[in-house]
């Protein structure tokens, strides 16, 4: 596997594999990888000819400074986790090379960045819309692959790669988890032991909120978990939502949709933590 930390030298090489007819698959990460990002890469190297990965703790998209700081990163252990993963290239530039300068580029995504983690996180999809325009401007997969756990930014990339017809195929994989349910994610890293337990709870309120559709209001389903993991230590709700799986608009009636998301992020101790279920009502 080849290190490539310059622009310059991706751009080289890609047009170098597209003009020998091959097919790149890329995989973007901030880093600190495990077993759901390993998952996009052995995809992608199943289906394409050609693997690449990028590491890039981007900083535009941290509306906390602190996070930005404090996000785990394990460049020497990724390496060797992408050797056994058949990756062919790792993309792992500095902010100076993603940033020549400050990008004044403003994003609008409508109601899709006003609800959930929009609301709650202003200028974050600004800065994932930059970022990612950037790297598939680098990289020019033909495929492009996301993992479910992060679903309203998927959505919001979709949006991108459509409104700015870009010319590849966004694929998004099922969130990988821990036996206890708790979602694979970087951050999950910062948890010490006991919080790494009490973590599990978002995952059980979800099970519990999926149980309770069609059985309750969906304000009172809402009002139930809330009750539920403010029982539990070191945990701080910042918001539950039952939203509609294509626009992730909050959804009151559930008659009105087939399909919806249960969203959740919330704090355990200093870390803030986000989780999804897709729902099929009519299967269920």
């Amino acid at each position: 596997m080849e290190v490539i930390k310059q622009v310059s030298t991706i751009r080289e090489k890609v047009q170098a594999l597209r003009c020998g007819g091959k097919r790149i698959g890329f995989v973007p990460t901030m880093g600190a990888l495990h077993e759901g990002h390993l998952q996009l890469l052995r995809a992608s190297a199943q289906e394409n000819d050609v693997t690449i990965c990028s590491i890039f703790v981007n900083p535009t998209q941290f509306n906390n400074p602190d996070d930005y700081k404090l996000y785990p990163r394990t460049l020497e252990q990724d390496v060797e986790l992408l050797k056994t993963v058949n990756c062919d290239y790792l993309f792992a530039p500095g902010a100076e090379e993603v940033y020549p300068q400050q990008p004044l580029l403003q994003f609008s995504f409508g109601p899709l960045e006003a609800v959930m983690e929009g609301e709650h996180r202003p200028g974050h999809f600004n800065g994932v819309a930059t970022v990612v325009s950037k790297l598939f401007h680098f990289v020019q997969p033909h495929k492009a692959y996301f993992g479910q756990k992060d679903l309203q930014q998927v959505t919001i990339v979709r949006q991108l790669v459509q409104a700015l017809s870009f010319d590849l195929e966004l694929v998004c994989y099922p969130t990988i988890r821990e036996e206890d349910g708790l979602a694979m994610s970087s951050r999950n890293k910062r948890l010490n032991v006991e919080q790494r337990q009490i973590a599990a709870n978002l995952y059980n309120a979800l099970q519990m909120a999926r149980g309770q559709l069609g059985q309750k209001a969906v304000a009172a389903i809402k009002e139930d978990i809330r009750n539920y993991l403010n029982q539990q230590d070191q945990v701080e709700l910042e918001y539950f939502e039952v939203a509609d799986v294509n626009t992730l608009q909050p959804v009151q009636d559930l008659s009105e949709v087939q399909e919806v998301a249960l969203c959740i992020a919330a704090f355990v101790g200093p870390v803030r933590l986000i989780d999804n279920l897709l729902v099929n009502l009519k299967e269920e």
